[in-house]
């Protein structure tokens, strides 16, 4: 199964790391072009290579690790998906300055102190317009709910760090659950995507920012 990333930020960059220390092979792309990505791939070795988002889009399962401010423009630029696997790497959050935006000292924000706001999304939770965008595509929600300094880490302490994810096609799933067994996670299912989505989402899902170690 080939593996795409669209996005070579702080999630794109450590998800192509942590497979790269596995040797296993993946396209990561960004809105730059292949020439912008030449440090990292030399970084990273081998099985991992530079494309276009397009060509990183066309592989068998995609990473979609880009701000939710450009998700759409993105995503909506691409070809039918055709059952591929989508994996929603993304959150519902803008970012703002903490030292002088007002955003910064709203009580009601667990991230304020971040640079962290949540994107009203009328009702929805993100996955819902995530599948939106990428129609006939199988998504699965996951890599989203952890701090993307800690992937690089797979296993700690004595045990594994868990990974969440969710989704509503069951072969989607356990493709997904393979690759984060392959890097060296435990991953935890946390059901379909009205469920699981929510409950890893930034901000407010009571599972985000959590870091769980299986022992």
């Amino acid at each position: 199964m080939t593996i795409g990333i669209i996005g070579s930020g702080a999630l794109g960059s450590n998800f192509a790391r942590i497979l790269a220390k596995k040797g296993i092979s993946a396209t990561i792309s960004n809105s730059r072009g292949p020439a912008s990505l030449t440090d990292l791939v030399k970084e990273l070795g081998p099985s991992i290579k530079a494309g276009t988002v397009q060509e990183a889009a066309s592989a068998d399962m995609v990473l979609v690790a880009v701000r939710w401010v450009d998700a759409e423009k993105v995503l909506g630029s691409l070809p039918a998906w055709n059952g591929r696997i989508v994996i929603d790497g993304t959150n519902p959050v803008e970012f703002f300055d903490p030292t002088t935006s007002p955003d910064a000292n709203d009580p009601s924000n667990p991230l304020a102190a971040y640079g962290i706001k949540p994107v009203n999304l009328g009702g929805k939770h993100s996955s819902q317009i995530i599948q939106q965008l990428v129609p006939s595509a199988r998504v699965v929600k996951a890599f989203n709910h952890n701090d993307v300094n800690v992937l690089t880490e797979p296993e700690v302490a004595g045990g594994k760090r868990v990974l969440f994810y969710s989704g509503d096609d069951t072969e989607a799933k356990a493709a997904v659950r393979e690759v984060m067994e392959a890097a060296g996670f435990f991953p935890v299912d946390l059901g379909i995507l009205d469920v699981g989505g929510p409950l890893a989402s930034l901000p407010f899902g009571p599972l985000s920012t959590h870091n769980f170690i299986r022992i």
